[in-house]
């Protein structure tokens, strides 16, 4: 009878595997997010897109971002959309955000496929909250066409800096 010798792990393959640990561990990691699909690509007026989470430690610093995944093929460089902010007191803040999803010469930002783009937009950096509770988050388009076509889906990130102010 023949014996197949055992394998074992070499110094690189251990490596190999703890890198990789590593680098997969090294993500963002958000406190909190979700994302919308939008249904058939039309984003239309009254399709806002609400999103609820609740902060807890108000010496935190955070950072805030929207995630907007677009056909290849849309129409602007940009995208307005409305934010409008609930704190947990039921004050209300709203403003107009432009999110630039393409260079001046045209280039689509983010990642694109073959068929869609996807980028990840900053809206505030180093953000804190003066109050915990429950805190939400709606967006609308902006734009001056509903249904607006090409848009496939919209994510709010949350992210814990790891610093407090």
């Amino acid at each position: 009878m023949r014996h197949t010798p055992c394998l074992r792990p070499t110094g690189y393959g251990f490596m190999l595997t703890a890198l990789t640990l590593l680098l997969a561990s090294c993500g963002p990691s958000f406190v909190y997010e979700k994302q919308y699909d939008i249904p058939e690509g039309q984003w239309a007026y009254e399709d806002t897109l609400r999103f609820d989470f609740a902060i807890e430690d108000t010496l935190a610093l955070y950072n805030l971002y929207l995630e907007v995944a677009h056909s290849d093929g849309f129409g602007f460089q940009n995208l307005y959309t409305r934010l409008h902010t609930q704190f947990p007191s039921g004050q209300r803040a709203s403003k107009t955000l432009s999110l630039e999803l393409s260079s001046k010469e045209g280039l689509w930002l983010g990642r694109c496929g073959k068929q869609h783009c996807r980028l990840r937009i900053p809206i505030q950096e180093g953000a804190f909250f003066g109050e915990p509770g429950p805190y939400a988050i709606s967006i609308e388009q902006y734009m001056r066409q509903s249904p607006l076509p090409g848009v496939k889906s919209i994510a709010f990130q949350l992210e814990k800096t790891g610093q407090q102010r």
